[in-house]
Protein backbone atom coordinates (compact mmCIF):
# COMPACT_ATOMS: atom_id res chain seq x y z
CA UNK A 1 0.00 0.00 0.00
CA UNK A 2 2.08 2.92 -1.28
CA UNK A 3 -0.49 5.36 -2.64
CA UNK A 4 -0.02 8.99 -1.59
CA UNK A 5 -3.39 9.00 0.23
CA UNK A 6 -2.48 5.90 2.21
CA UNK A 7 0.93 7.25 3.12
CA UNK A 8 -0.63 10.53 4.23
CA UNK A 9 -3.17 8.80 6.47
CA UNK A 10 -0.56 6.43 7.88
CA UNK A 11 1.65 9.38 8.79
CA UNK A 12 -1.20 11.37 10.35
CA UNK A 13 -2.31 8.41 12.49
CA UNK A 14 1.24 7.56 13.59
CA UNK A 15 1.78 11.20 14.50
CA UNK A 16 -0.90 10.95 17.19
CA UNK A 17 -0.44 7.31 18.23
CA UNK A 18 0.71 8.20 21.74
CA UNK A 19 -2.24 10.55 22.15
CA UNK A 20 -4.58 7.80 20.95
CA UNK A 21 -3.20 5.32 23.47
CA UNK A 22 -3.59 7.91 26.25
CA UNK A 23 -7.17 8.59 25.07
CA UNK A 24 -7.99 4.88 25.38
CA UNK A 25 -6.36 4.68 28.81
CA UNK A 26 -8.58 7.48 30.09
CA UNK A 27 -11.68 5.61 28.89
CA UNK A 28 -10.57 2.42 30.63
CA UNK A 29 -9.95 4.25 33.91
CA UNK A 30 -13.61 5.31 34.21
CA UNK A 31 -15.83 2.36 35.25
CA UNK A 32 -18.95 1.75 33.18
CA UNK A 33 -20.08 -1.65 34.44
CA UNK A 34 -23.44 -2.86 33.15
CA UNK A 35 -25.00 -4.00 35.43
CA UNK A 36 -25.60 -1.77 37.30
CA UNK A 37 -25.56 0.44 34.21
CA UNK A 38 -24.78 3.90 35.59
CA UNK A 39 -23.00 4.96 32.41
CA UNK A 40 -23.59 8.73 32.17
CA UNK A 41 -20.31 9.54 34.01
CA UNK A 42 -18.32 7.59 31.42
CA UNK A 43 -20.15 9.36 28.59
CA UNK A 44 -19.30 12.71 30.18
CA UNK A 45 -15.59 11.84 30.28
CA UNK A 46 -15.65 10.44 26.74
CA UNK A 47 -17.31 13.62 25.46
CA UNK A 48 -14.59 15.73 27.09
CA UNK A 49 -11.87 13.65 25.45
CA UNK A 50 -13.57 13.80 22.04
CA UNK A 51 -13.94 17.57 22.30
CA UNK A 52 -10.28 17.79 23.25
CA UNK A 53 -9.54 16.11 19.95
CA UNK A 54 -11.52 18.78 18.12
CA UNK A 55 -14.74 16.84 17.52
CA UNK A 56 -18.16 18.41 18.09
CA UNK A 57 -20.10 16.12 20.41
CA UNK A 58 -23.88 15.75 20.72
CA UNK A 59 -25.07 14.40 24.08
CA UNK A 60 -28.36 12.50 23.80
CA UNK A 61 -29.73 11.68 27.26
CA UNK A 62 -32.16 8.76 27.23
CA UNK A 63 -35.28 9.48 29.35
CA UNK A 64 -35.05 8.07 32.88
CA UNK A 65 -38.18 5.93 32.59
CA UNK A 66 -36.88 4.28 29.41
CA UNK A 67 -33.50 3.64 31.04
CA UNK A 68 -35.12 2.17 34.16
CA UNK A 69 -37.32 -0.11 32.04
CA UNK A 70 -34.15 -1.42 30.39
CA UNK A 71 -32.70 -2.25 33.80
CA UNK A 72 -30.10 0.54 33.87
CA UNK A 73 -29.48 3.70 35.90
CA UNK A 74 -28.29 6.29 33.37
CA UNK A 75 -27.52 6.43 29.65
CA UNK A 76 -26.17 9.29 27.56
CA UNK A 77 -25.47 8.36 23.95
CA UNK A 78 -22.84 10.41 22.13
CA UNK A 79 -22.87 11.34 18.45
CA UNK A 80 -20.14 13.11 16.48
CA UNK A 81 -20.97 14.20 12.91
CA UNK A 82 -18.50 15.54 10.38
CA UNK A 83 -19.69 16.48 6.91
CA UNK A 84 -17.09 16.48 4.15
CA UNK A 85 -19.62 17.17 1.39
CA UNK A 86 -22.62 15.67 -0.36
CA UNK A 87 -22.58 11.88 -0.23
CA UNK A 88 -23.41 8.86 1.91
CA UNK A 89 -23.61 8.92 5.70
CA UNK A 90 -21.41 6.29 7.32
CA UNK A 91 -21.86 5.55 11.02
CA UNK A 92 -19.18 4.00 13.21
CA UNK A 93 -20.61 2.51 16.41
CA UNK A 94 -18.87 1.31 19.57
CA UNK A 95 -20.24 0.71 23.06
CA UNK A 96 -18.80 2.05 26.28
CA UNK A 97 -20.67 -0.16 28.73
CA UNK A 98 -18.80 -3.25 29.93
CA UNK A 99 -19.42 -6.38 31.96
CA UNK A 100 -18.26 -6.09 35.60
CA UNK A 101 -14.58 -7.05 36.09
CA UNK A 102 -15.21 -10.17 38.17
CA UNK A 103 -12.42 -12.09 39.93
CA UNK A 104 -9.04 -13.39 38.85
CA UNK A 105 -7.32 -10.23 37.63
CA UNK A 106 -3.55 -9.96 37.96
CA UNK A 107 -3.65 -6.27 37.03
CA UNK A 108 -5.93 -3.39 38.01
CA UNK A 109 -9.02 -3.69 35.76
CA UNK A 110 -9.23 0.11 35.71
CA UNK A 111 -5.50 0.79 35.62
CA UNK A 112 -4.93 0.78 31.84
CA UNK A 113 -1.47 -0.60 32.53
CA UNK A 114 0.70 -1.21 29.45
CA UNK A 115 3.03 -4.22 29.55
CA UNK A 116 4.99 -5.43 26.52
CA UNK A 117 2.86 -3.38 24.17
CA UNK A 118 -0.46 -4.57 25.62
CA UNK A 119 -2.90 -2.41 27.56
CA UNK A 120 -4.85 -4.20 30.29
CA UNK A 121 -8.26 -3.24 31.64
CA UNK A 122 -11.96 -3.98 31.52
CA UNK A 123 -13.37 -2.82 28.22
CA UNK A 124 -9.99 -2.15 26.62
CA UNK A 125 -10.88 -4.58 23.82
CA UNK A 126 -14.69 -4.79 24.09
CA UNK A 127 -15.17 -2.10 23.03
CA UNK A 128 -13.68 1.11 24.42
CA UNK A 129 -10.80 0.52 22.01
CA UNK A 130 -13.05 1.41 19.11
CA UNK A 131 -13.96 4.76 20.62
CA UNK A 132 -10.28 5.43 19.97
CA UNK A 133 -10.18 3.61 16.61
CA UNK A 134 -13.03 5.58 15.13
CA UNK A 135 -12.26 8.95 16.75
CA UNK A 136 -8.66 8.99 15.56
CA UNK A 137 -9.49 7.63 12.08
CA UNK A 138 -11.91 10.54 11.65
CA UNK A 139 -9.31 12.91 13.10
CA UNK A 140 -6.77 11.81 10.48
CA UNK A 141 -9.30 12.25 7.65
CA UNK A 142 -10.19 15.75 8.86
CA UNK A 143 -6.53 16.73 8.90
CA UNK A 144 -5.71 15.06 5.57
CA UNK A 145 -7.42 17.57 3.30
CA UNK A 146 -8.54 14.74 1.01
CA UNK A 147 -11.47 15.63 -1.31
CA UNK A 148 -14.16 13.48 0.31
CA UNK A 149 -17.91 13.52 -0.26
CA UNK A 150 -20.26 12.43 2.49
CA UNK A 151 -20.59 12.42 6.26
CA UNK A 152 -18.97 10.35 9.00
CA UNK A 153 -20.89 9.85 12.24
CA UNK A 154 -19.47 8.38 15.43
CA UNK A 155 -22.12 6.64 17.54
CA UNK A 156 -20.86 5.93 21.05
CA UNK A 157 -23.59 4.12 22.98
CA UNK A 158 -23.94 2.48 26.38
CA UNK A 159 -26.17 -0.58 26.53
CA UNK A 160 -24.73 -3.29 24.27
CA UNK A 161 -24.26 -5.63 27.23
CA UNK A 162 -28.03 -5.74 27.76
CA UNK A 163 -29.17 -5.71 24.14
CA UNK A 164 -28.80 -2.24 22.65
CA UNK A 165 -32.39 -1.04 22.88
CA UNK A 166 -31.55 2.27 24.59
CA UNK A 167 -28.34 2.72 22.62
CA UNK A 168 -28.45 2.21 18.84
CA UNK A 169 -32.07 1.09 19.12
CA UNK A 170 -33.09 4.39 20.71
CA UNK A 171 -31.13 6.78 18.48
CA UNK A 172 -32.44 5.03 15.36
CA UNK A 173 -36.00 4.90 16.68
CA UNK A 174 -35.93 8.60 17.56
CA UNK A 175 -34.70 9.56 14.09
CA UNK A 176 -31.57 11.13 15.55
CA UNK A 177 -29.56 9.35 12.87
CA UNK A 178 -30.30 7.82 9.47
CA UNK A 179 -27.02 6.41 8.15
CA UNK A 180 -26.59 4.75 4.79
CA UNK A 181 -23.99 2.30 6.13
CA UNK A 182 -22.69 1.33 9.56
CA UNK A 183 -19.60 -0.31 11.01
CA UNK A 184 -19.75 -1.65 14.55
CA UNK A 185 -16.95 -2.57 16.93
CA UNK A 186 -15.01 -5.69 16.00
CA UNK A 187 -11.49 -7.07 15.66
CA UNK A 188 -8.59 -6.32 13.31
CA UNK A 189 -8.22 -9.65 11.54
CA UNK A 190 -11.76 -10.42 10.40
CA UNK A 191 -14.76 -8.60 8.95
CA UNK A 192 -17.90 -9.90 10.61
CA UNK A 193 -20.90 -10.04 8.28
CA UNK A 194 -23.16 -12.28 10.38
CA UNK A 195 -23.74 -13.21 13.99
CA UNK A 196 -26.16 -15.09 16.17
CA UNK A 197 -29.39 -13.83 17.56
CA UNK A 198 -30.53 -14.73 21.05
CA UNK A 199 -33.74 -15.74 22.81
CA UNK A 200 -34.01 -15.38 26.58
CA UNK A 201 -37.02 -17.01 28.25
CA UNK A 202 -37.97 -17.10 31.92
CA UNK A 203 -39.84 -20.23 32.99
CA UNK A 204 -41.78 -20.13 36.25
CA UNK A 205 -43.11 -23.40 37.67
CA UNK A 206 -45.71 -23.01 40.43
CA UNK A 207 -46.76 -25.87 42.69
CA UNK A 208 -47.98 -26.10 46.27
CA UNK A 209 -45.85 -26.19 49.42
CA UNK A 210 -46.16 -29.03 51.93
CA UNK A 211 -44.30 -30.45 54.90
CA UNK A 212 -41.41 -32.67 53.82
CA UNK A 213 -42.86 -35.44 56.02
CA UNK A 214 -45.99 -35.41 53.84
CA UNK A 215 -44.75 -34.44 50.35
CA UNK A 216 -47.69 -36.10 48.63
CA UNK A 217 -49.97 -33.37 50.04
CA UNK A 218 -48.19 -30.72 47.97
CA UNK A 219 -47.27 -30.15 44.36
CA UNK A 220 -43.50 -30.30 43.90
CA UNK A 221 -42.51 -27.43 41.64
CA UNK A 222 -38.91 -28.62 41.52
CA UNK A 223 -39.90 -32.07 40.32
CA UNK A 224 -41.87 -30.53 37.47
CA UNK A 225 -39.05 -28.08 36.71
CA UNK A 226 -36.56 -30.94 36.67
CA UNK A 227 -38.66 -32.75 34.07
CA UNK A 228 -38.79 -29.62 31.92
CA UNK A 229 -35.05 -29.09 32.27
CA UNK A 230 -34.38 -32.69 31.27
CA UNK A 231 -36.44 -32.13 28.12
CA UNK A 232 -34.59 -28.91 27.34
CA UNK A 233 -31.20 -30.59 27.70
CA UNK A 234 -32.34 -33.41 25.43
CA UNK A 235 -33.45 -30.78 22.92
CA UNK A 236 -30.05 -29.11 23.23
CA UNK A 237 -28.44 -32.35 22.11
CA UNK A 238 -30.28 -32.14 18.77
CA UNK A 239 -28.97 -28.67 17.93
CA UNK A 240 -25.49 -29.85 16.96
CA UNK A 241 -26.90 -31.07 13.65
CA UNK A 242 -27.97 -27.53 12.62
CA UNK A 243 -24.73 -25.99 11.36
CA UNK A 244 -24.94 -22.45 9.99
CA UNK A 245 -23.80 -21.78 6.44
CA UNK A 246 -22.08 -18.61 7.71
CA UNK A 247 -18.43 -19.37 8.47
CA UNK A 248 -17.49 -19.00 12.13
CA UNK A 249 -21.01 -19.43 13.52
CA UNK A 250 -21.34 -23.17 14.07
CA UNK A 251 -24.50 -24.62 15.60
CA UNK A 252 -27.24 -23.10 17.77
CA UNK A 253 -26.68 -23.38 21.52
CA UNK A 254 -28.89 -23.56 24.60
CA UNK A 255 -27.89 -22.76 28.17
CA UNK A 256 -29.88 -22.60 31.38
CA UNK A 257 -27.92 -19.94 33.21
CA UNK A 258 -30.04 -18.94 36.18
CA UNK A 259 -32.28 -20.88 38.58
CA UNK A 260 -33.93 -20.12 41.92
CA UNK A 261 -36.70 -21.45 44.13
CA UNK A 262 -37.74 -23.32 47.22
CA UNK A 263 -38.53 -22.23 50.76
CA UNK A 264 -36.47 -24.46 53.05
CA UNK A 265 -34.87 -27.89 53.13
CA UNK A 266 -37.88 -29.42 54.88
CA UNK A 267 -40.56 -27.89 52.65
CA UNK A 268 -41.83 -29.09 49.28
CA UNK A 269 -40.86 -26.24 46.91
CA UNK A 270 -43.85 -24.26 45.75
CA UNK A 271 -42.09 -22.24 43.05
CA UNK A 272 -39.02 -22.66 40.85
CA UNK A 273 -37.87 -20.11 38.25
CA UNK A 274 -35.14 -20.48 35.68
CA UNK A 275 -33.93 -18.55 32.66
CA UNK A 276 -32.59 -19.99 29.44
CA UNK A 277 -30.49 -18.61 26.62
CA UNK A 278 -31.07 -20.03 23.13
CA UNK A 279 -28.66 -18.75 20.48
CA UNK A 280 -30.22 -18.32 17.04
CA UNK A 281 -28.00 -18.81 13.98
CA UNK A 282 -28.51 -16.54 10.93
CA UNK A 283 -30.12 -19.41 9.00
CA UNK A 284 -33.01 -19.69 11.51
CA UNK A 285 -36.24 -17.76 11.95
CA UNK A 286 -36.36 -16.21 15.45
CA UNK A 287 -40.14 -16.69 15.63
CA UNK A 288 -39.84 -20.35 14.68
CA UNK A 289 -37.11 -20.88 17.27
CA UNK A 290 -39.21 -19.35 20.05
CA UNK A 291 -42.20 -21.50 19.08
CA UNK A 292 -39.95 -24.58 19.06
CA UNK A 293 -38.55 -23.93 22.53
CA UNK A 294 -41.96 -23.11 23.98
CA UNK A 295 -43.28 -26.40 22.61
CA UNK A 296 -40.49 -28.38 24.28
CA UNK A 297 -41.42 -26.71 27.57
CA UNK A 298 -45.19 -27.19 27.23
CA UNK A 299 -44.86 -30.82 26.15
CA UNK A 300 -42.71 -31.58 29.18
CA UNK A 301 -44.98 -29.62 31.51
CA UNK A 302 -47.98 -31.66 30.43
CA UNK A 303 -46.62 -34.57 32.48
CA UNK A 304 -47.37 -32.48 35.60
CA UNK A 305 -50.88 -31.11 35.02
CA UNK A 306 -51.29 -29.91 38.61
CA UNK A 307 -48.29 -27.58 38.32
CA UNK A 308 -48.79 -24.21 36.66
CA UNK A 309 -46.07 -23.24 34.19
CA UNK A 310 -45.65 -19.72 32.83
CA UNK A 311 -43.14 -18.74 30.14
CA UNK A 312 -42.11 -15.10 29.64
CA UNK A 313 -39.94 -13.70 26.90
CA UNK A 314 -37.13 -11.54 28.31
CA UNK A 315 -35.22 -10.89 25.08
CA UNK A 316 -35.47 -11.69 21.40
CA UNK A 317 -32.41 -10.39 19.58
CA UNK A 318 -32.46 -11.14 15.88
CA UNK A 319 -29.35 -12.52 14.20
CA UNK A 320 -27.26 -10.40 11.89
CA UNK A 321 -27.77 -11.89 8.44
CA UNK A 322 -25.34 -11.23 5.55
CA UNK A 323 -26.95 -9.26 2.73
CA UNK A 324 -26.11 -7.69 -0.60
CA UNK A 325 -25.75 -4.31 1.11
CA UNK A 326 -23.01 -5.53 3.43
CA UNK A 327 -20.83 -6.56 0.49
CA UNK A 328 -20.07 -2.91 -0.26
CA UNK A 329 -18.59 -2.51 3.20
CA UNK A 330 -16.99 -5.92 3.60
CA UNK A 331 -15.16 -5.90 0.27
CA UNK A 332 -13.51 -2.54 0.99
CA UNK A 333 -12.68 -3.46 4.57
CA UNK A 334 -11.23 -6.85 3.62
CA UNK A 335 -9.04 -5.27 0.95
CA UNK A 336 -7.69 -2.56 3.23
CA UNK A 337 -7.30 -4.82 6.26
CA UNK A 338 -5.36 -7.39 4.22
CA UNK A 339 -3.02 -4.67 2.95
CA UNK A 340 -2.43 -3.14 6.40
CA UNK A 341 -2.05 -6.36 8.39
CA UNK A 342 -0.16 -8.35 5.79
CA UNK A 343 -2.65 -11.19 6.25
CA UNK A 344 -5.61 -12.34 4.20
CA UNK A 345 -8.56 -10.84 6.05
CA UNK A 346 -11.86 -12.47 5.13
CA UNK A 347 -15.55 -12.21 5.86
CA UNK A 348 -16.61 -14.28 8.84
CA UNK A 349 -19.35 -14.77 11.41
CA UNK A 350 -19.28 -14.89 15.20
CA UNK A 351 -21.50 -16.90 17.58
CA UNK A 352 -22.11 -13.95 19.90
CA UNK A 353 -24.80 -11.33 19.35
CA UNK A 354 -24.28 -7.58 19.25
CA UNK A 355 -26.27 -4.39 18.86
CA UNK A 356 -25.09 -4.17 15.24
CA UNK A 357 -28.25 -6.12 14.47
CA UNK A 358 -30.30 -3.03 15.33
CA UNK A 359 -28.80 -1.13 12.40
CA UNK A 360 -29.62 -4.08 10.16
CA UNK A 361 -33.21 -4.19 11.45
CA UNK A 362 -33.48 -0.47 10.60
CA UNK A 363 -32.45 -1.25 7.02
CA UNK A 364 -28.84 -0.08 7.38
CA UNK A 365 -26.16 -2.41 5.94
CA UNK A 366 -23.72 -3.13 8.77
CA UNK A 367 -20.56 -5.13 9.41
CA UNK A 368 -18.27 -5.39 12.43
CA UNK A 369 -14.66 -4.22 12.30
CA UNK A 370 -12.36 -2.59 14.84
CA UNK A 371 -9.33 -3.12 17.05
CA UNK A 372 -8.43 -6.51 18.48
CA UNK A 373 -6.79 -9.90 17.93
CA UNK A 374 -7.85 -12.84 15.79
CA UNK A 375 -10.34 -14.14 18.39
CA UNK A 376 -12.18 -12.76 21.41
CA UNK A 377 -10.50 -15.46 23.53
CA UNK A 378 -7.08 -13.95 22.81
CA UNK A 379 -8.28 -10.61 24.17
CA UNK A 380 -9.80 -12.20 27.30
CA UNK A 381 -13.00 -10.38 26.42
CA UNK A 382 -15.48 -10.58 29.33
CA UNK A 383 -12.76 -12.36 31.36
CA UNK A 384 -10.01 -11.41 33.80
CA UNK A 385 -6.96 -9.61 32.37
CA UNK A 386 -8.77 -8.32 29.27
CA UNK A 387 -6.11 -6.76 27.07
CA UNK A 388 -5.38 -5.17 23.72
CA UNK A 389 -2.19 -5.20 21.68
CA UNK A 390 -1.74 -1.52 20.90
CA UNK A 391 -0.29 -2.31 17.49
CA UNK A 392 -3.67 -3.83 16.59
CA UNK A 393 -5.31 -0.53 17.56
CA UNK A 394 -2.89 1.30 15.27
CA UNK A 395 -3.61 -1.07 12.36
CA UNK A 396 -7.38 -0.95 12.77
CA UNK A 397 -7.35 2.84 12.87
CA UNK A 398 -5.54 2.98 9.53
CA UNK A 399 -7.90 0.39 8.02
CA UNK A 400 -10.96 2.39 9.07
CA UNK A 401 -9.47 5.63 7.75
CA UNK A 402 -8.64 4.04 4.40
CA UNK A 403 -12.09 2.46 4.17
CA UNK A 404 -13.82 5.78 4.85
CA UNK A 405 -11.61 7.39 2.23
CA UNK A 406 -12.66 4.76 -0.32
CA UNK A 407 -16.36 4.95 0.52
CA UNK A 408 -16.43 8.76 0.48
CA UNK A 409 -14.18 9.28 -2.54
Amino acid sequence: MTTPDADTLRHLIAERADAQHAFLAELVKVPSDNPPGDCAPHAARAAELLEGLGHVVERHVVPAERVKAAGMISVTNLIVRHRFGDGPVIALNAHGDVVPPGEGWTRDPFGAEVVDGRMYGRGVAVSKSDFATYAFALDALKRSGLPLKGTVELHFTYDEEIGGEVGPGWILEQGITKPDYAVSAGFTYGVVVGHNGCLHLEVEVNGKSAHAALPFTGIDALEAANHILTALYAYRGTLKDKVSEVAGIGSPQLTVGLISGGINTNVVPDRVTFRLDRRIVPDESPEAVEAEVRKVISDAASAFPKARVEVRRILLARPLVPSEGTKVLSSVLCRNASAVTGETVKETGVPIYTDARLYSEAGVPVVLYGAGPHTIEEANGHRADENLLLSDLDKATLVIALTLRDLLA
